[in-house]
């Protein structure tokens, strides 16, 4: 019998204020999926559309960015840019007949600690919900038929 999917997300979190949200998140001892792999970036409008198709081709079942609220970025347009190039992919990703809701982005501030939690849920389940993407259960497959 097959166990439950637990899905694996990785979170590029900007360094400033999703950081701290996640780091206070840890150090109050508030829970979040520990399936979460969090990848601390200088502004997440340093992602490329080639970094999370990436991240998507080398494991991940989903991927989130979480940058600082909107107009707050310490970079001016980072979360902006961000913005653009998830539309970007998600756009590639139905192109390719895979859900585009393996992609998000929030934006949250440094305080949020319970916020980042809600995201880290969010994502988790609609991945889940998902179920394994689409590439990873091709190349095992393919791994299967050499």
């Amino acid at each position: 019998m097959k166990g439950k999917f637990e899905p694996l997300v990785l979170a590029f979190c900007c360094n400033y204020c999703p950081s701290c949200s996640a780091d206070l998140a840890g150090s109050a001892k508030m829970q979040y999926p520990s399936n979460i792999r969090i990848v601390k970036v200088p502004c997440i409008g340093t992602i490329g559309a080639i970094h999370i198709l990436k991240a998507l081709e080398n494991g991940a079942d989903g991927v989130c960015l979480v940058g600082c609220s909107e107009g707050k970025c310490e970079y001016s347009s980072g979360n902006y840019r961000a913005r653009k190039r998830v539309q970007y992919v998600k756009n590639l990703l139905g192109k390719l007949s895979i859900e585009k809701e393996r992609i998000e982005i929030f934006n949250i501030s440094a305080g949020e600690a319970r916020k980042f939690c809600e995201v880290a849920r969010e994502v988790t389940e609609t991945v889940r919900s998902l179920g394994p993407i689409p590439l990873k259960t091709k190349a095992i497959s393919n791994s299967k038929e050499e």
